[in-house]
C-alpha cells in the first residue's frame, strides 16, 4: 500500500512539472511569435495656389436716433450687395451674415445724459471666384462706404483632392523613415501593421468677426509639393498658397 502511495505521488509529481514545463514553453512561443515593430510618423505638406477668397466685410453705423442709424447702414449695406451684379458675382456667393444693434453709454453708466448712441451693425460675405478681381471689389466695397474688413480667406475647391494627396505622401514620408531607421540597425522594413491618422487640414490667412474679435483674426521627413501656376502680370495681389497637411503614425514590421 505505501509502495502504490509513492508511486501516485511521484506521477502527480512528474504531472506537475510537465504542466510546468508546458505552460513556460508555451510563454516563449508567445514571445518568439511576436513581431517586432518600428512605429515612425510621416508628414506631409501640399501648397496649393487658391482659386477663390472670401471676404467678410463689416458696415457701422452709429446715431442717437436709431431710425437714422439703421438707414445708414441699408443704404451702404445696398450699395455692397449691389457690387455682385458689376462683378458678375452669383447672388448666392454674398449674402449678409451678421446683424447687431448695439445701445451704448459713455463709461457704462445707463442714464439718458451718457447714451452717445445706436450702433448698427452688419456683415457681409462675400465669395469671389476670380481672385484676379480681388483688389477692385475690396476698393470698390470701401468706396461704397463699408468701414471693417474683417477677414480675407483664400481657399481652394479642390481641397480634398489635395487631402488626399497629402495623406499619400505622408505614408511616404512615413516609410522612408522607417527604412532609414532600421536600416542604422542592420534591419529591413517589412509589411505595415497599424496605420493611423494623427491629423489632417489646411491653413490660409484668416481674420476674426463681429462677435469673437471685432475688427481682427515641421519637422524633418515633410514631403512638400508645390503647384504650378500664378496671377496676371502686373497683380500687386500676393495671396501665397494655401498649406495642406497630413501626419500620419505607422508601424511596421522589422526584418532582418
Amino acid at each position: 500500500m505505501k509502495e502504490k502511495i509513492i508511486k501516485v505521488a511521484n506521477m502527480l509529481g512528474l504531472v506537475v512539472v510537465l504542466v510546468y514545463a508546458l505552460s513556460a514553453w508555451t510563454e516563449n512561443q508567445a514571445v518568439s511569435e511576436e513581431p517586432r515593430l518600428i512605429t515612425v510618423t510621416g508628414d506631409a505638406e501640399v501648397r496649393v495656389i487658391p482659386d477663390e477668397v472670401i471676404l467678410t466685410l463689416g458696415v457701422e453705423t452709429w446715431d442717437k436716433d436709431l431710425d437714422v442709424a439703421k438707414g445708414q447702414n441699408d443704404k451702404i449695406v445696398a450699395k455692397a450687395l449691389a457690387l455682385a451684379s458689376d462683378y458678375g458675382i452669383d447672388p448666392a456667393h454674398i449674402q449678409t451674415d451678421y446683424v447687431n444693434i448695439e445701445p451704448r453709454y459713455r463709461n457704462g453708466y445707463y442714464e439718458p445724459r451718457d447714451f452717445v448712441g445706436f450702433f448698427v451693425r452688419k456683415t457681409i460675405v462675400i465669395t469671389l471666384r476670380d481672385i484676379t478681381q480681388f483688389e477692385d471689389l475690396l476698393a470698390s466695397a470701401l468706396g461704397a462706404g463699408v468701414n471693417h474688413v474683417q477677414g480675407i480667406e483664400f481657399r481652394t475647391t479642390e481641397l480634398r483632392k489635395y487631402r488626399d494627396e497629402a495623406r499619400a505622401l505622408a505614408i511616404r514620408a512615413a516609410r522612408e523613415k522607417a527604412s532609414a531607421l532600421a536600416g542604422e540597425l542592420g534591419q529591413a522594413v517589412g509589411d505595415p501593421r497599424t496605420i493611423h491618422e494623427e491629423q489632417s487640414g489646411w491653413r490660409s490667412t484668416y481674420s476674426a468677426w463681429w462677435g469673437i474679435l471685432w475688427g481682427q483674426a515641421t519637422a524633418q521627413n515633410v514631403i512638400q509639393e508645390v503647384s504650378e501656376g500664378a496671377l496676371t502680370a502686373g497683380s500687386s495681389l500676393a495671396p501665397g498658397q494655401i498649406s495642406v497637411n497630413a501626419s500620419v503614425s505607422v508601424s511596421f514590421e522589422l526584418t532582418d
